[in-house]
This record gives C-alpha cells, sequence and structure tokens, in this order.
C-alpha cells in the first residue's frame, strides 16, 4: 500500500474513532499518534503533499489515487467543504492534532473549538473548498494558496500543448496525461456552495486549438452535471470535449491558423480531422469509445448536415450532441482571425434558433438555461492573463 493512501486511511479511522471517545482518552490519543507517524512517512517521500476530494475519486497532485476510487471518505470530506488538503514538512502533532479536531467539526457541522489552534494551522496544514478566484466560502480559515489552480488554468493549457505536440511528433496519445487535465478541471470548477465554469480567453490565434479544448471540457462537464449525470459519465464527457479536435494535430499549422477563407483543398483537409481524431483515440485505447464517436461526430447536425456525412444515417450518441452545442457556443464566443467573439446572448440567440436542425433540441434548452443561470465575471486583467469565470450566486 503506498505512502498516500496509508496516510489517508490512518486520517478517516483516526477521524472516526475521535467521534467516539472524549479528548482525553486513551484511544482517541494513540489514534492521533498513529495518523501522525504514517504522516511522518508520507512527508518522508513528498515534503509537501497535495489531495483533492472529489465526489468519487480522490487525486494526489495531479494523480488519481485508483486504489480509493469511489471512496466514500472522499465525498464526505468534500462535502464538509474539506476538497483541498496540503500539509507541508515541518508540521508538528499539536498542529496535527488541532487540525484533526478542526476536520471533525465540519463533518459534524460543529463550530471550530480553537482559534488559537486555528492560527497555527496557517503555517503548516492548509485545507479548503475550491472557491473563485482563491475564496473559501463559510469558511474562516486561511484559503488554501493552491485552491484555484491559478485560476489562469495555465499547468492544464501546458499539458493540452503538450499532449498535441507528443500526438504530432511521437504519433501516440499521453491518456494519463489527458485524464490528469480532466480531473484537474473538475477540481477547479466546484467551490462551495457553487460550481464556478474557469474559460479561458485567447491570447494568440495560434493557442486557439488548446484554449477551445479546455473550454469546451469545461463546459460539456457542466452541461452534464445540470442535466444531472453522474461523476463518471461527466468525467467521460469532459474527456470527450478536451479531445474532440486531437484530429486538429494532423492538420497543418498554416491551415489551422490561416486568417482568410479556406481553398477547397485546404477545407478538405481540415474536414478529415473528425476521422483522424476517432482513428487517434480507438487507436490508443479501445475503452475511450464515447470519447472517440464524439471526435468523429462533434461536426455533425441533428438534421444529417455537417461532416463528415455518415453512409447510413443515423442518431449520433448523446455525448456527441451535448459537445457539439458546447463546441460551437467556445468557438462563437471567441475571437477568430476572421472575425471578432461575439457577446454570449448573441451566441446562445444562434443556438436557439438552430435548436431542432443543428442541435439537440433538449440539450440545447438545457444550455441555455445553464448559462443564464450563470452569472459573467471578467477579471480586471488583460485577455488571455486570467481566464473568465462563470460562477452560480
Amino acid at each position: 500500500m503506498s505512502a498516500p493512501v496509508e496516510f489517508l486511511l490512518s486520517l478517516t479511522r483516526t477521524l472516526a474513532t475521535m467521534s467516539l471517545y472524549g479528548e482525553s482518552h486513551p484511544r482517541r490519543q494513540g489514534a492521533v499518534e498513529q495518523s501522525f507517524e504514517r504522516l511522518m512517512a508520507l512527508l518522508g517521500e513528498n515534503p509537501r503533499p497535495q489531495f483533492s476530494f472529489l465526489v468519487d475519486e480522490v487525486v494526489y497532485g495531479k494523480r488519481a489515487i485508483r486504489e480509493l476510487q469511489d471512496w466514500e471518505w472522499s465525498r464526505r470530506l468534500a462535502e464538509a467543504g474539506l476538497q483541498r488538503l496540503e500539509i507541508e514538512s515541518g508540521v508538528t502533532l499539536e498542529e496535527y492534532a488541532g487540525f484533526l479536531e478542526q476536520a471533525g467539526d465540519l463533518l459534524t457541522g460543529a463550530a471550530s473549538r480553537s482559534t488559537s489552534v486555528r492560527q497555527e494551522l496557517r503555517t503548516h496544514i492548509r485545507y479548503g473548498a475550491v472557491g473563485l478566484q482563491g475564496d473559501v466560502q463559510g469558511a474562516e480559515h486561511k484559503p488554501l494558496e493552491t485552491a484555484t489552480l491559478a485560476y489562469a488554468l495555465d499547468e492544464e493549457a501546458d499539458a493540452v500543448r503538450w499532449i498535441h505536440q507528443e500526438m504530432g511528433e511521437a504519433g501516440s496519445l499521453p491518456l494519463l496525461e489527458a485524464e490528469a487535465v480532466v480531473r484537474s478541471l473538475s477540481v477547479a470548477m466546484h467551490g462551495s456552495n457553487r460550481v464556478v465554469i474557469p474559460l479561458l480567453r485567447l491570447k494568440e490565434f495560434d493557442q486557439y486549438t488548446t484554449t477551445h479544448s479546455i473550454n469546451v471540457g469545461v463546459l460539456a462537464m457542466a452541461l452534464a452535471e445540470t442535466l444531472g449525470f453522474g461523476a463518471r459519465d461527466v468525467h467521460a464527457f469532459g474527456t470527450a470535449g478536451l479531445l474532440h479536435d486531437i484530429g486538429k494535430v494532423r492538420v497543418p499549422r498554416d491551415i489551422l491558423i490561416k486568417p482568410g477563407k479556406l481553398s477547397v483543398e485546404e477545407r478538405a483537409v481540415l474536414d478529415r480531422h473528425p476521422v483522424d481524431g476517432a482513428r487517434i483515440i480507438l487507436e490508443s485505447d479501445e475503452k475511450l469509445g464515447v470519447a472517440s464517436a464524439v471526435a468523429y461526430e462533434h461536426h455533425i447536425m441533428i438534421d444529417g448536415g455537417g461532416y463528415p456525412v455518415m453512409r447510413y444515417p443515423r442518431e449520433c450518441h448523446f455525448a456527441s450532441r451535448l459537445v457539439h452545442v458546447c463546441d460551437v457556443f467556445d468557438a462563437l464566443c471567441t475571437d477568430r482571425p476572421y472575425r471578432a467573439a461575439w457577446e454570449i446572448d448573441r451566441a446562445l440567440a444562434y443556438i436557439r434558433e438552430r435548436a431542432g436542425s443543428e442541435f439537440d433540441p433538449a440539450i440545447a434548452r438545457g444550455f441555455e438555461a445553464m448559462m443564464r443561470r450563470f452569472e459573467l465575471q471578467v477579471s480586471a486583467a488583460p485577455p488571455g492573463d486570467t481566464p473568465a469565470a462563470l460562477a452560480t450566486s
């Protein structure tokens, strides 16, 4: 068993023990000390471990801990507002015991017992809910400095650029990195008592594919949650959204960033990217059937228009129809070499008007309803330095 898993299991065992015994009971003290030993072993491997607790999984740094998938405590901690946890070397047993008391209070809904301990925890232990621009909703302790993921999503954008580069040069799709990006975006989305949709804004036109892929992945996850899908489906839709344009790695760069109208030959090259994308994904992992279907179908309209043209007309996968709405919306709301970005209202009106011909009507209605519930908040920073963030009030 790995040190992160041993520590987390000891942490939750201790929280359970503390709920049963009083402060001075020897079993309670023994459990705290044993858990602290596990923490020391973990810090011996990693001087600054970071954990994210999502609905059905635990992320250690940027990697999901597969042994703890569907772990009950992950949901409990997240719902209590303890969605992120970071511990630094130098933490003392007293600090750790104080943190456990506060974590127990969060789980039971009790008020914090010790202001002085909370002050000490600022040194080596940080925890809290992931909020917008660093806010921790309803919490008095110091917010986790890394909880916002910088909200420029710089690491995620770098990872997606590397994935595209690796795909173009090595011809292999780095699936672990793609999964890590989706999980990281999920962490960025979920705050305390609200959901945040961090959308990247374009800095340069040749970064469009990276920015667009991240935005479509985020929008697809948010829409899937809005429509009532479970965590596994939401993750699958997010992965499909992130990879929907992966076939563009085989399109020459001068075609992708050309400011004017494409020639017939150039258009034919670009129009091959759905087929190429589906092949790339299937060759990488046959289990990614949803993502490959979305890569192939995301430009097909429900009335049969679009591309590629199917030899035998059939209904596209639901995920393809969902990603298609997110894809068009983000494309319309992004500056392109040949036109300025549309306002949100105009883009939503376009989707509404074409529901029933290009877009699935139910998905289009759900998307507009979701966006209408969100309030647009644009950072005062220059475009591209931080994303626009859509957040529920």
